[in-house]
Order: structure tokens, then C-alpha cells, then sequence
């Protein structure tokens, strides 16, 4: 059937990348089986069981060959995907089949392929992060003396800069990257460990000794490029490392979504706008819309990924005893699309950020409407200087402010707080005298300065670290 006449996840056909995709693919995910059956027979070969070099060059000269439909068919026979592509392999692999997966259980290549490929996902996503912090980063250098409104509760508070602002943005990356890099250093493998994690099976075969069922397992997760495998499970790895995993990739979906969250807010303001190309419709109905709808679908995304990662940390709270197989069907589906919608949210990221639009008009207008009553504080001081008392000074400000925030609200003016008080002659200032006190980089603080030393302190040591990241080009969205 056409993918037309079939469902098809949205994370594959539109938002997530090719690499993310090929991951998590059955070519992926079968060939990795393949390297895990190899390995185990060259490890058994080279530690004395009856395993021949003939037979384990013949497995490696089929590792990525798969006879998918003789799969299918013995799984349809069997009902076990694991033994079903045994048998398929060994249909290539004659003189191989009788040792292939000896000693092993089903999850030794079923977990130990998931830990590959969530390492593997981990890499992809940790130099995403490294591409949309080095955006962020230019971004908030060029902006880092531009002052703008700062908000809290998303009311006008002291100003800050539009630099100052991607830098709260960037450091809750540094955040996510510090998880993914500690997943990536800490994550081990499975390795062998038997039906129940005991080993019986391999101390069996090497007749009960326990070195050698050790450096099996060395030997195998060496070949897979693990330092370490878990000292102790069940049938399966504890299926607490899939909730690590996943609140990880949570970690990123929040940061995103509160970007892209005060992104819309802003765009809202006028301010700041994501991209918009030259043909793009913002609505069917009104032709003027500018809509946030990159930043919309960072937050969707997001919304997907913190609550698909509640699946792992249930399934890891429910399994009984040594194992049961009420994890499989939830983990083939909440693992990898975890990994594929923090892949599009990343996309997506740098793909917004390398694009921002910022209006300076318009964020110099905001603050000369609100910078009359944060510049009170500073001309009563001047008033008082001038021979003026202040806490007369502060009552009568007090009830100044209070007429010109009508004058704004009820009355839809200009905020005129500056005129009422040139005209009290309680204040003894000319218009000029006060009107010097409303340059805006007067109340920046030390945002700029701020911005600098968190780039060349926290941001640059991090982009040199993983340079080879930033040697792919610039992301470019499927929608």
C-alpha cells in the first residue's frame, strides 16, 4: 500500500531529520542485531567454545543484507521477532546458524540495540544543542547593549537587553547539555547476562568459569564501543535508564518551550519575529497574519515529549521481578519518537533563532511608555539635591504617576508623567533637566557586561569543545 492510503507519524513525514529517522530505522535497528550476534560469537571463538573463524566471517558478510520478508515469515510462524530473524540470518548464514545467539536471550540483542541507539540519539541531539547555542550566542552579542522592557508576572519591570534576555535562554541549554553529556559518559550496556541476569547460561558453556563469562562481556561491549556494562539485572536493563533518557530529552522540550513560549509573547508585542518568507500565509482568512508558527510547533512538540515521558518512568515502576513484556510494545513507540520530536524541536530552534527579526522602533517605543515611572525614583533623588524634601517629593510623584497611568488606561493618552512634572513647581526641573533622565541605558545594570562574561566564560568553552558540530549547514524545515 501507497504511504498515501496508510498512516504515517507526522515525526517521520514532517518534522523530524533524515539522520534522526535512519536511527531509528528497521535497517538501523536489525543490522545493530546482526553486529551484536557477531560479536558474541567472534568473543565466544576467541575465549575456546566451538565457534570457527569461518563461521563468523560468513555472519559479518551478511550484517546489513537483511531478508526482510523471510523475517516476516517466520515471525508470522513463530510469533517471537527475535527468533524469527535468527532464522532469517541463518538462512544466509548456513554453516553460522547452529551458533548463532548461543547462550543468548532475546533481550541481548533487543536491550543492548536500545542502549546503542539511545547513545547514538544522544550524540545527534547534544550537537544540535551545541548548533542552536552557537546561534543564540551571535545573537545575544549583537544585542547585548539594546535595551528592552523587562517583564515579570508579563508586566513592565527595570529594563534589561534583548542580549540579556537570549542569555536566560541559552544557559537553561547549558543545563540540558550537562544532562545529555552525563547520559552519553554514564549510559552502559547491557552486555551478556542471561535469561534472568544470572549467567547460567554462559557459565554453563564455559564450564563454570567465571573469568571467562566476565571477559565475555567485556569483550562484547568493547566491540560496541561501551567502557561498561550494568553490574547487575533482570532479563532486562532496569527500565529506570529509559526514564533517565526521556526526562533528559524532557529537559530540552521545557527549555524550548519556554523560548519559544516568550518568543510568541514578543511577537505578540512586536518586538521580536521568528522568520517569515516571502510566500508564506499566515492565515487562509486575514492575509495580514504574521503567525508565530514555528515557535507554536516548538511548543506543541514539547508538550508531546515531557508527557510521553511519563511511559518510561511507569513502565519502570510496574515491571515485575526479573522481567514482563507489558515494556515492549509502549517502549518501541515512546523511545524513539521522544528522540524524533527533540530532533524536529532542535531543528526548528536554530532554524528560528539564525532567522530573528528584531524591531528596535517598536522596543525603543515600549520603553518610552513605561520609562517615565521607572525614572521616577532617580528624579526625585535629582529633586532632592535640588534642595527639595523627599518624602514630600516621593507623595506628590506618588500622585503624578497615579494621574498620568489614568491618563494611559481610561483615557487611551500618552503617558504624560514627565509634563506633570515639569509643571509642579514643587520639583523646580525644566522639561530638558528631566528628559535626561530617560535614556534607557541608564537602567540596564550591568546586562551587557553580564552577556560578555557569560559567553566567554560559560557559552565559548563549550562551543570549542564541540567544534566538529558546527561544521554542518544551516538547518532547513521539511513544513
Amino acid at each position: 500500500m501507497s504511504n498515501t492510503s496508510t498512516y504515517e507519524s507526522p515525526l517521520s513525514s514532517r518534522y523530524a531529520s533524515d539522520e534522526m529517522l535512519r536511527l531509528f530505522s528497521a535497517d538501523k535497528k536489525f543490522s545493530t542485531w546482526r553486529r551484536l550476534w557477531v560479536a558474541l560469537a567472534r568473543g565466544e571463538m576467541e575465549l575456546g567454545l566451538p565457534v570457527t573463524a569461518e563461521q563468523v566471517a560468513e555472519l559479518e558478510a551478511h550484517l546489513d543484507d537483511i531478508n526482510y520478508d523471510s523475517a516476516a515469515q517466520w515471525e508470522r510462524k513463530l510469533r517471537h521477532d527475535v527468533m524469527a530473524h535468527i532464522h532469517a540470518y541463518g538462512e544466509q548464514c548456513p554453516k553460522a546458524m547452529p551458533i548463532i545467539h548461543l547462550g543468548a536471550t532475546s533481550c541481548y540483542v533487543g536491550d543492548n540495540t536500545d542502549l546503542i541507539l539511545m547513545r547514538e540519539g544522544l550524540g545527534l541531539i547534544r550537537d544540535k544543542l551545541v548548533r542552536v547555542l552557537a546561534v543564540l550566542a551571535d545573537f545575544s552579542d549583537k544585542y547585548k547593549s539594546l535595551p528592552t522592557l523587562g517583564f515579570t508576572h508579563f508586566q513592565p519591570a527595570q529594563l534589561v537587553t534583548v542580549g540579556k534576555r537570549a542569555t536566560l535562554w541559552m544557559n537553561e541549554l547549558l543545563m540540558d547539555l550537562d544532562e545529555v553529556e552525563y547520559r552519553i559518559d554514564r549510559l552502559p550496556l547491557r552486555g551478556v547476562k542471561g535469561t534472568t541476569g544470572t549467567q547460567a547460561s554462559f557459565l554453563e558453556l564455559f564450564e563454570g568459569d567465571h573469568e571467562k563469562v566476565l571477559e565475555l562481556d567485556r569483550k562484547i561491549a568493547k566491540e560496541m564501543g561501551f567502557t561498561s556494562t550494568v553490574p547487575v539485572c533482570g532479563q532486562t536493563y532496569s527500565r529506570k535508564v529509559d526514564a533517565a533518557v526521556l526526562a533528559t530529552l524532557s529537559g530540552i522540550a521545557q527549555s524550548a518551550s519556554k523560548f519559544a513560549t516568550d518568543l510568541r509573547l514578543l511577537c505578540h508585542l512586536k518586538e521580536v519575529e521568528e522568520p517569515f518568507e516571502k510566500n508564506q500565509i499566515g492565515s487562509s482568512a486575514m492575509p495580514y497574519k504574521r503567525n508565530p508558527m514555528r515557535s507554536e510547533r516548538i511548543c506543541s512538540l514539547a508538550r508531546y515529549v515531557m508527557v510521553d515521558a511519563l511511559n518510561p518512568a511507569v513502565t519502570a515502576s510496574t515491571q515485575w521481578f526479573e522481567r514482563t513484556l507489558d515494556d515492549s510494545a509502549n517502549k518501541r513507540i515512546s523511545v524513539p519518537e521522544a528522540f524524533l520530536a527533540v530532533d524536529a524541536i532542535l531543528n526548528i530552534y536554530e532554524n528560528v533563532v539564525s532567522g530573528l527579526v528584531v524591531h528596535e522602533k517598536v522596543i525603543e517605543k515600549h520603553i518610552l511608555e513605561e520609562l517615565p515611572f521607572m525614572a521616577s525614583e532617580n528624579i526625585m533623588m535629582d529633586a532632592v539635591k535640588r534642595g527639595g524634601d523627599r518624602q514630600a517629593l516621593h507623595e506628590r510623584i506618588r500622585v503624578l504617576s497615579q494621574e498620568a497611568g489614568r491618563n494611559v488606561k481610561e483615557l487611551g493618552l500618552s503617558n504624560n508623567l514627565i509634563e506633570l512634572i515639569a509643571a509642579d513647581p514643587m520639583f523646580g526641573m525644566s522639561r530638558e533637566a528631566l528628559t535626561a533622565h530617560l535614556e534607557p541605558s541608564r537602567y540596564i545594570g550591568r546586562c551587557p557586561e553580564q552577556v560578555t562574561e557569560f559567553l566567554e566564560g560559560s557559552v565559548k568553552p563549550v562551543l570549542a569543545r564541540h567544534a566538529e558540530a558546527l561544521s554542518t549547514g544551516s538547518v532547513e524545515l521539511k513544513v
